[in-house]
């Protein structure tokens, strides 16, 4: 005696969960080369700007440690 679940109207099930991860999958795969590459730099600069953060932290408490 197992009943079946009951969605709500608006809710996606199953099949249309499917269909949406695939849509979203393929808009995925086709992203424009300029855009990709634009994607590259940004996060080229922002792995150089995060090691330019964390040395000019370790040199400005370079002066407080008191390694003897």
């Amino acid at each position: 005696m197992s009943r079946k679940p009951s969605y709500p109207d608006d809710a996606p099930v199953e099949g249309a969960i499917v269909s949406q991860a695939a849509e979203s999958a393929a808009s995925a795969k086709s992203v424009d080369p300029n855009r990709k590459k634009n994607l590259v730099r940004a996060g080229v600069a922002v792995g150089i700007g995060s090691a330019a953060i964390v040395a000019a932290l370790l040199y400005a408490n370079r002066s407080r440690r008191n390694d003897k």
